[in-house]
């Protein structure tokens, strides 16, 4: 069973691969951002949930970037299924690849789940908000992907 975060852990590190070809590190996003990063995790790009969940923050990410958030969007979706995932949603916001899972582990987004009456493995929508000083700001777990960004927002005090 992976462990959850809570407010006030220290958030773990990364560097992965992104949709773009380059890498994104948490250490880079947390110096960019005044107010901290936007970690969220999805289980599989191009899927109905997930492309609502993506679209909300690409619709969104003017007014987090202004509040001094940066957004990462975490799933264990090879470079090119994210690719043309960001391509297809114009997502501007690196979309990364976690196919070890590696990091979704380490911030307890991987796990047990059920759906439609059958357990599996798999990831665990959640976001987890990491201070600039690394530190866990908010950590949402088992979040719906409608309206997530919304009830989001309220948690962070933007709306």
């Amino acid at each position: 069973m992976t462990t959850q975060l809570n407010t006030g852990d220290k958030a773990p590190g990364f560097t992965l691969p992104t949709a773009d070809g380059s890498t994104v590190s948490l250490a880079d996003l947390r110096g960019s951002a005044a107010k901290g990063v936007i970690v969220y995790f999805y289980p599989a790009a191009s899927t109905p949930g997930c492309t609502k969940e993506a679209c909300d923050f690409r619709d969104s990410l003017a007014s987090l970037q202004g509040a001094g958030y940066a957004v990462v969007g975490v799933s264990p979706d090879p470079v090119a299924k994210l690719a043309k995932f960001a391509t297809e949603e114009s997502l501007t916001f690196p979309l990364a690849a976690d196919e070890d899972h590696a990091v979704l582990e380490a911030y307890g987004a991987w796990g047990e789940k059920q759906n439609y009456g059958r357990t599996y493995t798999g990831v665990i929508r959640s976001t987890v908000v990491v201070a600039p000083d690394g530190t866990v700001a908010l950590a949402q777990y088992n979040v719906k992907a409608t309206g997530h960004v919304a009830r989001l927002r309220t948690a962070l005090g933007l709306d």
